[in-house]
Order: structure tokens, then sequence, then C-alpha cells
């Protein structure tokens, strides 16, 4: 596994200057975990049409309208045969996440979910398979007789997208399909919100509590991404009591997060998140990127960048802080971070979709070297407390949305490449003294 976080001068975790307690005992573990997830499979098609083709369809000019088979299938090929469609994607939130993570950390990860029987040469489902990283496992999904998921993206000339949705089986999964042995090495569950609210008579909410349940029965964090604002606002207190009985750490953009908690400051949406569970990451557009948790006050590291003010005055005052669950801290405290976009941002943002996903990715690469390092290395001093984390706070902030930038950047959600090098920090300096 590559440790988040590339350096041009070291390692991550330096192989040369071994931990005294290791050198004591030489106690080593077999180091091997990975990531999960439960999605929808799901293609995203982008193509340029004129209005009498949203007539065609029956579709209402810049909203999304639910399609049934047929109606998709009659859809795809006047797009193939026109020679209209621009860009065809492995989509799925959760897909993308997997994808975005085993690429940056170089490790498996294993998704679950359905896969079309039979796949033909340029079908929908072929499409997902090659635009997904080697190093997802999809062993596990379950076959389906049918297409996958499609979202259609119809821009016309001015600019306006138009949004046909088409499920196919994508939420026919099974919980008989949810294998509990991945369970044993896992870092982490992620799943999305879409997974919980799908059409009444879909098998998909079961068989996503019932990787919850496995999840928590091994001591697994579950990694909540909220996924749009109008699934939460239809029922925020739903959310809140779930969230409370099966969430370790939920992720969402500054839109979700005051559906969830009526706050439209992002720092006090993060906070009041914090009353649910362990570790929130807030994705807020131009504004950057938060994170708030808990640490333990033994554990307690004090920045060495500039306080920001905000809502909570200094409120970035111990980012260099590690990460931890609540129930694990002696005495909790309650810590936040936030960064700005990357150099500002891309100059020219080509995508905004799988942005919150590529920031997820990163925090999941930095809980999984976490768990590969104390499985390797037990009596590091790094593993004194039980941290969700590898890095702090701080760094993870820096992670995530360097990785989100990249994504900007281009126009897939699913990252073709790692991120190049830079230098160590100022704060990598300090955590090694």
């Amino acid at each position: 596994m590559k440790f988040p976080g590339q350096r041009k001068s070291k390692h991550y975790f330096p192989v040369h200057s071994r931990d005294p307690l290791l050198l004591q005992q030489q106690v080593f573990g077999s180091g091997r975990t990975h990531v999960i997830g439960v999605d929808q499979t799901l293609v995203d098609i982008e193509a340029t049409i004129d209005e009498a083709f949203l007539e065609r369809y029956q579709l209402s000019k810049g909203h999304s309208k639910v399609i049934d088979d047929d109606t998709a299938e009659a859809l795809y090929g006047e797009l193939k045969e026109r020679d209209l469609i621009s860009h065809e994607f492995a989509g799925g939130t959760i897909g993308n996440t997997l994808h975005n993570y085993s690429l940056l950390a170089d490790n498996r990860s294993t998704l679950l979910g359905v896969m079309s029987n039979d796949i033909r040469i340029g079908s929908y489902a072929y499409r997902y398979l090659c635009n997904t990283s080697s190093r997802v496992d999809l062993n596990w999904l379950q076959g389906v007789d049918g297409p996958i998921g499609r979202c259609f993206a119809l821009i016309t000339e001015e600019g306006e997208r138009t949004f046909a949705i088409n499920a196919g089986q994508m939420n026919q999964l099974l919980p008989e399909s949810i294998p509990e042995e991945v369970f044993t090495d896992a870092a982490a569950l992620v799943i999305t919100a879409y997974l919980i609210r799908c059409r009444e008579g879909d098998p998909m909410p079961e068989a996503t509590m019932r990787a919850i349940a496995a999840a928590r029965a091994h001591d697994v964090p579950v990694v909540l991404t909220l996924g749009t604002r109008t699934i939460i606002e239809q029922d925020p207190r739903f959310w809140q009591e779930f969230l409370m009985q099966h969430v370790t750490v939920v992720a969402m953009n500054e839109e979700e997060a005051a559906a969830l908690t009526g706050e439209t400051d992002p720092l006090l949406a993060v906070d009041k998140a914090l009353d649910w569970v362990d570790l929130v990451l807030c994705t807020a557009g131009p504004s950057g990127l938060y994170m708030g948790g808990y640490s333990d006050e033994e554990a307690k590291r004090k920045t060495r960048l500039p306080l920001l003010p905000g809502s909570i005055p200094e409120f970035n005052l111990y980012e260099f802080s590690r990460p931890m669950r609540k129930v694990d801290c002696a005495t909790p405290l309650r810590v936040y971070s936030h960064i700005a976009p990357y150099m500002g941002g891309p100059e020219r943002i080509k995508n905004t979709n799988g942005a919150g996903d590529g920031a997820l990715s990163a925090l999941l690469h930095d809980m999984s070297a976490n768990r590969f390092h104390r499985e390797l290395v037990p009596n590091s001093v790094k593993h004194r407390l039980s941290f969700l984390t590898y890095s702090s706070f701080s760094q993870v902030c820096k992670y995530a949305n360097r990785v989100s930038y990249e994504v900007l950047a281009q126009h897939s959600p699913r990252l073709s490449r790692g991120l190049p090098e830079r230098e160590d920090s100022l704060e990598e300096v300090y955590w090694e003294r």
C-alpha cells in the first residue's frame, strides 16, 4: 500500500529510522487490509442533443426523469446511431470512490453490487468494467439478467442539462449476496444514502443493512456519503437517527449538510453532525473543505498554522491532532480543520461531479493506511491510542483537497493517474519530533 501523501525526499513512515518499540520486540503483522463499498452499478452517458430530441422522449428540459427500460434502449440507440455521445463513463458514487481509492492507495478495494450476466463488447456493463481500476475486486458482484443502471446527461446548445435515469437492475442486490468473510480484514465500509431510499420492493436497502451489520460485527467503521440534498431534506430526522445508530464517518457537501442539520454555515453544520457521528467531512465548493471530529485531551496537538476565524473562534487550534472515535476517548475533545481550494481551484472546472467522492477516497486511503500500519507494526507509538486515521485532521484535509482538485480539472469523476509527488510540510516535520 502507498501511504497517503507521497514525498519526494522520504517515505511517509521512514524505513530506516525504526520505532524504538519495534527494535525491542521485532513484532510484525500481516498488514493486509482493504475497503468495501456497496453501490448501484451504473454508467454515465453524456450527449449533446436538440430540443426536439427531448420532446420525442417526453423529457422536461433542465430536470431529471426516471425512464423505463424500453425508453432507455430506444434513447440510447438513437444517440449511438446519430453519433451524439461525447462521453461514456462508469459511474456510481461508491464505484467512483473505490476506483479512486485503489488508484491512490495502490491497494485492493471490494465492490458489492450487481453486474449483467450477459456482457457484450460495447454494452453498458462492458463500459463499466473498462473504466474501473483492476485493483477494485469485482469477484463478489451478483449476476443479474438485464442491464445495469444508466444515467443520461443530455445537453442542449445553450448548455442546459437534462437527466434521464434508468435503474435497470442496479437495485436488485440480494442480502444473501453480502459475503461476511470479506469484512474480517476491512478498514472501512462505505455506502451512500441512495441505497437506503430505493424504490419500494427493491432488495437493495435490506442488503445494505446486512452489510452494515457485518461491518459492526467486525468492528469496521461505517462511512456514509449523503449523495444528494433532495433525499436528505425529505426526512432529516430519519437520517439523524440513522447516523447515530449505524455510522462512524459522514461525508457531505454544504447543501446536504444544511438539509441534515438546518445550519447553512458549513462549520456549524459539521459541529452539529458530531452529535451523531465520530468524524465529518464537508466539502463547501469555493469555500474549500471542512473536517470535524473527536480526539482525546491526552492526544491533542496544537496547530502551527495560522488560527482561523469563524462561527467557532480559532476553531482549528488543535487540527494537528488525529481523529478518534468518541467512545475511545477518555476525555473527548471536538477538533476542526479547514483548507481553502488547492491553488484556488483549477483555472477551468471541467466537471463538478465526483469532487466530493474524490475527497472521500483520500480520507478512506488514510483510514486504510492506519489499519495497515497498525497490523504491520502493532507496537508503534502511532497506535498508543485507538486512532481512526494515520494522519491528522489538517493533513487529511490537505490530501482530500488535492484529490478534489484533480477531479475538478478533468472530465471524468474517476482519476486516471495518481497524484504528483510533493515536499514534506511543516506539519510532517512537527509529527516526527
